[in-house]
Formats: structure tokens, C-alpha cells, sequence
């Protein structure tokens, strides 16, 4: 697990987890405070960011006065009371005792290995429970979504435009659950890629439950995902809650198969409130499972009928991604180029590049130099600028 918390303030606030054991002695007090207080119930991300905000650290909460407490925005009575009573609520022993037999890392805010992603996001959960790995190529990432009643359509739909993605070098997220989510993780398991999937429960209840096996080889080769603490059982509300971390992780979010009503019609506003793209798969109109996804191409959504649609219609990435071959991936489409397109568009900058630059350095005939350059700059990877001069889009 991975202890990135600042050490306890000079004021001495001293913490009572003194009689943790040896887990618990691999972490900062303040560490262990953290993660008490981000599994306290009641206590929201937002709330979280309004109490450290006001007190400066986790250990500063779990002591303030009543008077200090009651001055936050959102901390009312029964939450005063949690607070102040906070190690009856939650088993931080057990949570890390659980953690260390199950191989799951908890990753805070501000551990290296936190998604890059969720940082950008106003209610970025606190703390993350992982079994399994989450890598920097994770970046580039696409959310596929849709109901559990799923026809067969819907899931072949699924499985086929994961599995071209994972195969392009992206990685699927999803929500684990029946019908749609279930179809695009095995896509992506199919096709050798990564595959994440974010719980709407604690990682020590495996839900639907017939979906065990799916869990584990997620975790080989991929990641399995909670803000909840692994012993928190599924529960109605917690499931919208944990849409905005499917959109807020990904470039885009996919809606597959969703009626007029739909879980998956959440993460796809939320989505959209992220400055995420939506994406929609078109499906028969007098088909009910198709509703939801037909009404959100009527409102704006983009049309997408395969992975290729995906890769080649959204634009360039907030941050370049690393992936594996050790390549700086800065839009989705570069992952459709073969290598000699790739050579060509890496020895073009994001400032204006002379074609005869690019012909000497790619050491490739002028003819393919010029068609290929013609390529990139329909697929929207290049601008050109004059006759001579190109550069990065």
C-alpha cells in the first residue's frame, strides 16, 4: 500500500491510532486519520475537501471543537456526532488487515500512483482501494456503459467495439455489472488489453456475484476499483455515485443499450458536466433498451458505430499518455496509424516543421513522405500550414 500523506502538522495534534499494528505502523498518523475520515458515513468527497480545507489536516477534524465543526458548510448535527465519535464507526485495523490479505493498495489524493484524470474533478474520491495495478497508459481510456437488461445485440455491440479498442492499445472502463458492463470488460479481456472496472460497493463483495470469475482476471490484467471500504455491501445509492469516477477516468464515456430511465443516462450527464465526450451507439428505434441511447444522439451525443468511430472522432488528449512501447500518445487516432505513418507524424513538432525536415529525418521517398502527410491531416493529427510547413495538431 502506498503511504503519500503529509506528515502530522507542528502543532502536535497527536492521533489514537497509536495501537494499530503492523500494518497500521507502515502508515503516518495522519494517513491512517485520512482514511478514517473518507470512509465515515455521511461524509461526501465535497465535505471532505470543505473539513481539510478549513483545518489543514485529517488529525485537526478528528479533534476540532463542536463550535469549529458546526462553522463548516454541510456539518450538521448527525454529522458532528460521527465525527466526534468517528472510531466507532469505522474499522481502520480492519480495513488495512483486509487490504494487506487481499492485495489491494489504497492510493490517496496525493500518491503517485493516483489517476491523473480524477485530480481534475471537484468530489475526486478521497482514497481508492485497487487489486490489481492502475498504469500511466490508463489515461488512454474509454467508458462503455448501458443497461443490465442488455439485449443480444447490445451485448454483442459491446464486446465487439471493446475488444477493437483494447486491441488499438486503449483500456475499457466499466462498472462491473450485469448485461453491457459485463460484455465490454470481456471484450477487452478477449482482445489481451487492459480493462478497469469501478465498484459501486467495497472490493470484499463482488457484485453480481456471478461475475467472480470476471473479477479475477480483471485484476490480472487490469484493475478492480473502490471508493468504498472493502467490506461496504452494494446499496442503491452508491452505484450513481460511482458514475462519476467511470466518466471522470475516461477520455469519453459509450452508451451501448439504455432506456428512457437508465443508470448509464447518469454517467453520461455526468459525463458531460466533466467536459467528457458522450458517445452513443445507435440501436432500433421500437427496441425499449435503445431509447435512452437513441434520444442522446437526438440531444448532441456522437454517433458511433465502431471502435474506428471512437479513435478517429475525438480530439487531442488533455495530457500525452505513455503507453507500453514507450510512444507519447497525444490523440486516440494515432493509435489507428501503421508505422509508417507513426514515423512520419513523430518527426513532425507542434511547431511549424518543413517537409523537407520530415522527408530527411523519417529517410522515406518524398512520394510516400507527401502521401502520408495527405493521411494525417485527415485524420486531423497535422495542420497544414503552407505548401512547405506542417505541424502537430
Amino acid at each position: 500500500m502506498k503511504d503519500s500523506a503529509k506528515a502530522p502538522d507542528a502543532m502536535g495534534q497527536e492521533s489514537s491510532n497509536t495501537n494499530l499494528s503492523e500494518c497500521g505502523a507502515l502508515h503516518s498518523p495522519e494517513w491512517i486519520d485520512c482514511l478514517l475520515l473518507s470512509q465515515l458515513p455521511g461524509i461526501g468527497p465535497l465535505t471532505l475537501a470543505k473539513l481539510l480545507d478549513v483545518f489543514g489536516s485529517a488529525s485537526r477534524v478528528l479533534v476540532a471543537s463542536e463550535d469549529r465543526l458546526r462553522e463548516v458548510p454541510g456539518v450538521g448535527p448527525k454529522l458532528l456526532k460521527t465525527i466526534r465519535h468517528a472510531r466507532d464507526y469505522v474499522d481502520v485495523q480492519g480495513i488495512l488487515d483486509w487490504c494487506t490479505a487481499n492485495q489491494t493498495d489504497i492510493v490517496s489524493l496525493d500518491s503517485p500512483g493516483y489517476p491523473q484524470s480524477l485530480l481534475d474533478l471537484p468530489d475526486a474520491p478521497p482514497v481508492l482501494f485497487v487489486q490489481g495495478e492502475l498504469l500511466p497508459c490508463d489515461e488512454l481510456s474509454i467508458a462503455i456503459v448501458g443497461t443490465r437488461h442488455a439485449t443480444i445485440y447490445g451485448r454483442q455491440q459491446a464486446e465487439r467495439i471493446a475488444y477493437g479498442l483494447a486491441k488499438a492499445g486503449v483500456t475499457v472502463v466499466s462498472g462491473m455489472a450485469r448485461g453491457i458492463d459485463t460484455a465490454a470488460h470481456q471484450g477487452a479481456l478477449d482482445a489481451g488489453g487492459r480493462t478497469i472496472a469501478i465498484f459501486g460497493c467495497g472490493l470484499g463483495h463482488i457484485y453480481p456475484p456471478e461475475n467472480e470469475g470476471l473479477a479475477k482476471a480483471i485484476a490480472a490484467d487490469g484493475a478492480l476499483v473502490s471508493e468504498y471500504a472493502p467490506n461496504a455491501k452494494p446499496r442503491a445509492g452508491m452505484f450513481p455515485q460511482r458514475n462519476r469516477i467511470i466518466s471522470g477516468l475516461t477520455h469519453a464515456t459509450l452508451v451501448v443499450e439504455a432506456p428512457e430511465r437508465s443508470g448509464s443516462l447518469i454517467t453520461a450527464r455526468t459525463a458531460s458536466e466533466q467536459g467528457r465526450d458522450v458517445l452513443a451507439l445507435p440501436g432500433n428505434v421500437n427496441s425499449r433498451a435503445s431509447q435512452g441511447t437513441n434520444l442522446l444522439i437526438r440531444d448532441g451525443a456522437r454517433l458511433v458505430r465502431h471502435a474506428d468511430d471512437i479513435l478517429e472522432c475525438l480530439g487531442p488528449l488533455a495530457r500525452p499518455v505513455p503507453m507500453k512501447d514507450g510512444r507519447d500518445i497525444r490523440q486516440l487516432a494515432e493509435t489507428l496509424l501503421n508505422d509508417q505513418e507513426r514515423a512520419i507524424l513523430d518527426c513532425i513538432q507542434c511547431e511549424p516543421t518543413a517537409i523537407d525536415s520530415v522527408i530527411a529525418a523519417s529517410q522515406l521517398p518524398t512520394h510516400n513522405v507527401l502521401a502520408t502527410i495527405s493521411v494525417l491531416e485527415i485524420r486531423k493529427l497535422i495542420r497544414r500550414l503552407s505548401s512547405q510547413y506542417v505541424s502537430r495538431v
